[in-house]
């Protein structure tokens, strides 16, 4: 579904990724996870098609993701920023429908199934009763899951979060995973997400790409990629793995 060619992402002098030949395909989760600074954004903004690499490409459906017309990338891509601002007075539903804009280039939602696809949004992330209130009336954790909403109103194969779990109590970002999960394992779609947590990104994604740092890299399967030895590396303090009731769960371990 997407894939990337030796691909090089730069921030001032340093090296945050080096020769990245990567690809995440149909019913593919991935978790995106380093250490802060790590490019853990910047590569999201590059599969988004928001900034370009210092070197490489960026292929999406075996097409450059350059030569995609907006609209027609905005129909197979979905992105959700880390942070987000509202500045005007709308309605939660109004900020869900905008999401449909990609399918009605000569016209807004009226006389399609917008509103329905909008509604069914909300109500898998639990926020249908919002509705009508007005965005700046809402809490953090409200907000985000109105834009995780927007993000599965968008209908994109592709779906590029970062940080998707930020400001979410935790039965709402366990709910949240699953939900993508599950569009992945469903319906066939591919999600790439930026993230902290080692559980959640463990118990949810099929496959990890840890960023090293100085451009260093590893992907694969979570079995395979997320062990204890690679996480402290990546991570730069030791972690440690508890086996409890057939689940694994990753705790930091005392620093040496």
């Amino acid at each position: 579904m997407i894939r990337t060619t030796h691909l090089c992402l730069e921030a001032g002098p340093r090296c945050l990724v080096d020769a990245l030949d990567w690809e995440a395909k149909a019913g593919e989760c991935w978790a995106v996870l380093g250490r802060n600074g790590a490019g853990k954004s910047t590569l999201l903004r590059t599969l988004a098609g928001l900034r370009l690499p210092e070197q490489g490409e960026v292929h999406l459906g075996g097409r450059l993701l350059a030569d995609w017309p907006l609209e027609a990338l905005a129909r197979e891509r979905a992105f959700l920023a880390q942070s987000r601002s509202d500045a005007f007075a709308y309605r939660v539903i109004e900020a869900v429908l905008t999401a449909r804009h990609p399918y009605h280039a000569d016209r807004y939602w009226d006389g399609s199934d917008d509103h329905r696809i909008a509604m069914a949004a909300l109500a898998a992330l639990d926020v249908a009763d919002l509705a009508q209130r007005d965005v700046r009336s809402l809490s953090g954790g409200e907000r985000q899951r109105v834009a995780l909403a927007a993000l599965l109103a968008q209908q994109a194969p592709l779906m590029l979060l970062d940080e998707p779990a930020t400001a979410l109590d935790l039965p709402h970002q366990i709910a949240a995973m699953r939900l993508l999960a599950a569009l992945c394992r469903d319906e066939g779609r591919c999600v790439v997400l930026v993230g902290h947590d080692l559980n959640l990104a463990f118990s949810t994604c099929s496959h990890a790409l840890l960023l090293m740092g100085q451009g260093r890299w590893l992907a694969g399967p979570v079995d395979e990629v997320m062990r204890p030895e690679t996480l402290s590396a990546c991570l730069g303090h030791p972690i440690d793995v508890l086996h409890h009731g057939g689940r694994t769960v990753f705790v930091a371990a005392e620093s040496e």
